[in-house]
């Protein structure tokens, strides 16, 4: 890859990486398990790979934004997350600043 290639892959990087989270906080109203909730970002064409979404979910889960439950009811136990009352409130404050954000994005680029 050339020199503008590679700059270009390190500012997408940071772009998704808060939006990676945004997308995964707004998919956990109801519970999912980890496989399930890769899945539904892959086909709403987030690129997502597991090894960023489960350090992701164990790291929300510290921080007191998601909550889990194991459930054995299947052959295989699967680990559910969902949003605290705590990441409910997380939530609708990120959604309110990315709007924000993105209206202030679009004006700034329309003034090119």
């Amino acid at each position: 890859m050339d020199k503008k290639q590679d700059l270009i892959n390190s500012f997408l990087v940071e772009l998704k990486r808060g939006t990676i989270t945004l997308a995964v906080l707004s998919q956990l109203k109801n519970p999912q398990y980890g496989y399930s909730l890769l899945e539904k970002l892959v086909s709403r064409e987030v690129p997502i790979e597991s090894n960023t979404l489960y350090p992701l979910l164990r790291r929300l889960e510290k921080q007191g934004i998601l909550l889990s439950e194991w459930s054995t009811q299947e052959a295989r136990p699967r680990k559910y997350y969902k949003l605290s009352a705590f990441g409910e409130d997380v939530y609708e404050l990120l959604v309110k600043e990315w709007e924000n954000s993105v209206d202030v994005m679009q004006n700034i680029l329309r003034e090119d």
